[in-house]
């Protein structure tokens, strides 16, 4: 069912949904449509003092020489994407500590001033893009991380509003695509970003009165409401729900609940809490389910993030300095990231396929999830790899499929990411787990400027092997998706043989 409660609170969680939606699709991801900044950034003439004349060929012939440039734009973007991911840890435990507003807060006033210094900038003021992008970028994750929690209120629908909040998030891209048409046509950077400025309002009305002073927690209890409103709010404590719903899962499991309770510790058949607690925050952190989630978000999200902050040198490179066809084709790249919002549901219904039909005897709703995201995940990472497989050919017109696979990828990616840790791990941690998960994953992301470094230097500009030796680190991704498949096939192992005792007991018994 899509809501709870009476007409009155359901109208309130889908405006709740509703604006949701718009403001990750056009506020949160706005940094990684960065390629088509970048586009008008260089027209504005920032890092110029970065490029230099050489003299070349026996003519003498002199060429404007622009790497320097290049690659200053690419460590804007390196920092910020670091920046995005890493302080997702500290804002992650300030969430879960502090709830939704305060979060909320923190963003608007980060973004606010991103977009600010960013406005005010100029060409010689170039440094300023390093703090202004890493604002936006902070700004608009803290958006989306408490935004996901909007999913608890659509029960059977949970990871398919996550999905589809992570695909607007990546399509939100896009608004740089738009501003750089808008300065086609004339309007100037100050501008755009001064009427992203203004729109903090639009996100401070929804902080007050479409969104819960901390959690929404799940499962979502009756007529759970929210927001500024006549009558009185009621108060629900997310840690509490959790070990509710832990210790029916215990007792109606005989055991079996136990093990999937805990289904991430290194001995899957062990519980190291007493039944019917909550599973530790450093317990999770240390089981195989989280360090091989983190691997297959490493490797992959470090794969974008190196496509992302290359793609403008790539295209000119593969099209021999042609303007008018790299704009063309950066335009195609930001017209795509439209398509992640469309994408991503189809995620979540793989993993919310399973919503609705009954439970074999003695399995868990949490056996169940895990179950239904262990094709997710392998999708994801197949299609990761057939997308690195197309950006390292040389071909230019095989970039629109690169494209395709990109969108498609990154909308699977970052919302499988959000929906499994929401699945798989107690609630009552998504917030560090998650910002955990992002803050490490960051520091791997780091080594994409010295990929870019490597590239520029050793390999004389040719990022083949670069992207050959990246191709093969996907293959990496993989193991998650398989070691869940086994996990569940063992939980199933030991329903059908503690099933299979039981009947040869009772026969016994009989005789």
């Amino acid at each position: 069912m899509l809501g709870c409660g009476g007409g009155g609170v359901g109208l309130r969680y889908r405006l709740t949904l509703a604006t949701g939606l718009v403001e990750c699709l056009c506020f949160a991801g706005v940094v990684f449509g960065w390629a088509s900044l970048v586009f008008v950034l260089k027209t504005d003439g920032y890092f110029t003092d970065l490029c230099v004349n050489r003299t070349t060929g026996p003519n003498s012939t002199v060429e404007t020489d622009c790497s320097g440039q290049d690659e200053q734009f690419s460590l804007v973007f390196t920092v910020t994407s670091f920046m995005n991911n890493f302080l997702t840890l500290p804002n992650g435990f300030i969430f879960d500590r502090f709830g939704t507003m305060a979060t909320r807060l923190l963003g608007i006033c980060l973004y606010t001033t991103g977009t600010l210094m960013v406005a005010f900038s100029s060409s010689a003021l170039s440094m300023l893009l390093f703090p202004a992008l890493s604002f936006i970028a902070v700004g608009g994750i803290l958006f989306l991380i408490t935004n996901i929690q909007v999913g608890n209120l659509f029960g059977s629908h949970r990871s398919t509003i996550i999905t589809l909040y992570n695909g607007a998030f990546d399509s939100s891209s896009a608004i740089f695509l738009i501003i750089k048409v808008m300065y086609e046509g004339g309007v100037s950077l100050r501008s755009s970003f001064l009427i992203l400025s203004v729109c903090s309002v639009i996100h401070l009305l929804r902080t007050f009165f479409l969104m819960p002073n901390t959690h929404i927690p799940y499962p979502l209890p009756e007529g759970f409401t929210y927001g500024v409103s006549p009558g009185k709010s009621n108060s629900y404590n997310v840690e509490e729900i959790e070990k509710t719903q832990e210790t029916g899962m215990t007792s109606e499991g005989e055991g079996l609940a136990e093990t999937d309770d805990m289904p991430l510790q290194p001995d899957d058949g062990q519980q190291s809490e007493d039944s019917g607690k909550v599973a530790s925050f450093r317990s999770c952190v240390q089981s195989w389910f989280f360090l091989w989630h983190l691997v297959w978000l490493s490797v992959m999200q470090l794969r974008h993030y190196l496509f992302i902050g290359t793609l403008n040198p790539m295209l000119n490179r593969l099209a021999d300095n042609d303007s008018a066809l790299v704009s063309q084709y950066t335009n195609a790249f930001a017209f795509t990231q439209l398509c992640g919002v469309l994408c991503a549901p189809w995620n979540g219904l793989i993993m919310d396929r399973h919503k609705g039909k009954p439970l074999a005897p003695g399995e868990t709703d949490k056996e169940a999830d895990l179950r239904s995201s262990s094709l997710s995940l392998f999708l994801t990472s197949l299609q990761c790899l057939l997308f690195s497989i197309c950006a390292s050919s040389p071909l230019l017109p095989l970039q629109y499929l690169t494209f395709i696979l990109q969108v498609l990828n990154r909308s699977f990616l970052y919302g499988g990411n959000a929906a499994f840790i929401s699945m798989a791990f107690p609630g009552v941690h998504f917030g560090k787990l998650y910002g955990l998960v992002m803050s490490l994953s960051a520091v791997v992301s780091l080594l994409q400027y010295p990929c870019f470094a490597l590239v520029k230097g050793a390999l004389g500009g040719d990022p083949f092997y670069v992207n050959i030796a990246l191709t093969l680190l996907t293959l990496l991704a993989f193991i998650h998706p398989i070691n869940i498949f086994y996990h569940c096939r063992k939980l199933t192992n030991q329903r059908e043989d503690m099933a299979g005792g039981a009947a040869i007991t009772l026969a016994e018994a009989k005789m």
